[in-house]
């Protein structure tokens, strides 16, 4: 099933290219994350939620297995 990320698409119309390189992947692909037809990357996660300023975080993209991840955000 396919889950939108609505913050990420709301960040995108308004990102930057500086701040669409720092998560370390293209507008595009942000845009297949953000419409469901992709997951991020661990990597791509942590660099997106650094890159937004914690508008979109780690957990939003990776719902299903962020707490195996990032254990020590459960407590967050």
């Amino acid at each position: 099933m396919r889950t939108k990320k609505p913050q990420l698409l709301v960040w995108l119309k308004t990102a930057s290219d500086a701040d669409v390189l720092s998560t370390g992947t293209s507008r595009a692909y942000l845009r297949l994350i953000a419409y469901g037809h992709k997951t991020a990357s661990a990597e791509i996660a942590a660099r997106t939620e650094s890159a937004t300023g914690g508008k979109v975080t780690r957990k939003d993209l990776r719902p299903d297995d962020w707490q195996q991840i990032w254990p020590e955000l459960s407590g967050a």
